[in-house]
């Protein structure tokens, strides 16, 4: 019972860690790519 609660709550927290994580890598990858163009990368 305690296993099955415990394996819920790991799922659970994966889960909002992945929704909390989504945009900061977006945000991340936003400005990587300007900071890419602004250094003349491609």
């Amino acid at each position: 019972m305690l296993r099955a609660i415990a394996d819920v709550l790991r799922s659970i927290g994966g889960a909002l860690a992945t929704v909390v994580t989504l945009p900061f890598r977006a945000v991340a990858r936003l400005f990587g790519g300007a900071a890419d163009t602004t250094r003349g990368h491609h």
